[in-house]
This record gives structure tokens, C-alpha cells and sequence, in this order.
């Protein structure tokens, strides 16, 4: 096996990895000269293996963020939305991070607003432990229920990449991602709007009006939502675009009572 950046990504590039010179940078870095080491890292790659899981950790927001064996990890198209929830984010009010996994986005509100409180929630128990251990305030459980009910009304921000992949989608998604990842990150139901709706109807019990709602989402699922974003009260409804023009996610903002 070549042991050399050029090589090493050559390797990787021929297994189907995009990034491959940046994950061969970071796995030789990782072995730093452990020749028997490196080949296993790599060998575990080639497998599939997330990298994040291999490595321990990935860099989200500009911080290092733990990752544990078994939960889900944070893509960088989770970006923007963790940074437009910051700038929507009081110095001294509320946020919650549904889903937060590994609780890099709750870790980022936490870190920009350090005078205000985040709470975060998760149904699985390795996902909490290792929410924990990046420093968030989370609660194991079904999106809301957990939390602490002293927390109904006051929130500033909730924000959340709940699962939104529609399950007929599902045997669509990268060969390695359900071969490790639990479906459970990422089944949305028949058109992937199930939990997105739920978010969207309990929010208004846990903002505080003119509070702000972020959710990752793709394809045509804002539109699909637009109704129930209007029933609820929802207003200034903006649809969160990426560099190349494809839908994200979508902000709203709940407004006064009708």
C-alpha cells in the first residue's frame, strides 16, 4: 500500500471517494508514520467506514467536534444552517437543536453565544453520550418531549436536521452511509415530510412569538410544507439555498397569535 499522500489519495480516488487528498491527508496525519496503523485506518476506510468515526472527531463551524462510533456525523452542507441560526440567536436567549447528534450545531450556538442557553435532544442514548461530551446541555428523547417544560414558550431558536430522506429514497443513499449510519438519521417517511411536519406543528409550544424555526431539508419539500408553515402562523418564510442553487433548508418565523 502506498504510504505517500499521492498514492495514498490515488487509492482512495479509485475506491469512489470524493474528497480523497483530503481524507488520505487526514488519515496520514492520524497514523503519523504508524505504517501498520495507517493501513488499518485505510483499510477500515475502504470499507466505508465515516472517516469521522475512524479519525474520532470532524471540524464543523471552524470546531472540533467529537464523534463517536455509531452516530450520525455532521456534513458540511449543515453549515449555513447552523451559522444563520447564530445570527438569529439573542446573546442571552434560548435554543434548541432537535436531532443534534452528535451536537455540533448546539456546540456551535453555545460557543458564539456564550451568555445564552441551548439545549439540545436525541433518541439515541450513543448519540446523547456523545453530545455530552462535546459540552451541550441534552436530553435523551423524541424531539421535544424530553426537554425541560420551564423551556415552553421561551425559545428564541429552534433548529434542527431532522431525518427528511423519504424512505423510498432510502436505497439511494451512498453505498456506506446505511451500511454504518442508523436509518433512523435519515428516514422521513413516504415523502420525507413525517418529522418535519411534527417539528412544525410542536415549535409554536416551545418559541417565543417572532421566535425563529430552521430545518435542513431538500428537494421539493419546502414547497410541500408551505401550507402547514401558513395554518400554524408561520410568516416570513425564506427557502435556504446552497452555492449551487439547490434547497437546504428553510427559515420561518413565527408571528403573532391570529
Amino acid at each position: 500500500m502506498p504510504h505517500d499522500l499521492d498514492g495514498l489519495a490515488a487509492r482512495l480516488a479509485g475506491a469512489g471517494f470524493v474528497a480523497a487528498e483530503a481524507e488520505a491527508d487526514e488519515l496520514l496525519a492520524w497514523a503519523a508514520g504508524d505504517v501498520g496503523l495507517l493501513e488499518s485506518l485505510v483499510g477500515r476506510r475502504l470499507t466505508g467506514e465515516p472517516l469521522a468515526w475512524i479519525t474520532g472527531s470532524v471540524s464543523f463551524c471552524g470546531l472540533e467536534i467529537r464523534v463517536d462510533p455509531g452516530v450520525y456525523v455532521p456534513r458540511g452542507q449543515s453549515v449555513p444552517l447552523a451559522r444563520r441560526a447564530l445570527e438569529r440567536f439573542p446573546t442571552d436567549g434560548v435554543a434548541i437543536d432537535l436531532c443534534t447528534g452528535t451536537g455540533a450545531i448546539a456546540k456551535t450556538l453555545a460557543t458564539g453565544r456564550p451568555g445564552a442557553r441551548v439545549v439540545a435532544s436525541d433518541v439515541d442514548e450513543r448519540a446523547v453520550a456523545c453530545a455530552a461530551v462535546n459540552g451541550v446541555e441534552v436530553y435523551c428523547g423524541d424531539l421535544f418531549t424530553p426537554l425541560p417544560h420551564p423551556l415552553e414558550g421561551c425559545a428564541d431558536v429552534v433548529v434542527g436536521v431532522v431525518p427528511y430522506v423519504p424512505t423510498p429514497v432510502l436505497p439511494l443513499l451512498p453505498r456506506d452511509t446505511l451500511a454504518f449510519e442508523s436509518p433512523l438519521s435519515y428516514n422521513g417517511g413516504r415523502d420525507g415530510t413525517e418529522i418535519l411536519r411534527r417539528v412544525l406543528t410542536d415549535s409554536p409550544g416551545f418559541l417565543q412569538r417572532g421566535g425563529a424555526l430552521l430545518l435542513e431539508l431538500g428537494g421539493e419539500q419546502a414547497e410541500a410544507l408551505g401550507d402547514d408553515l401558513a395554518r400554524l402562523g408561520y410568516v416570513d418564510v425564506i427557502v435556504l439555498l446552497d452555492e449551487d442553487g439547490d434547497v437546504r433548508g428553510i427559515e420561518a418565523t413565527l408571528g403573532e397569535p391570529r
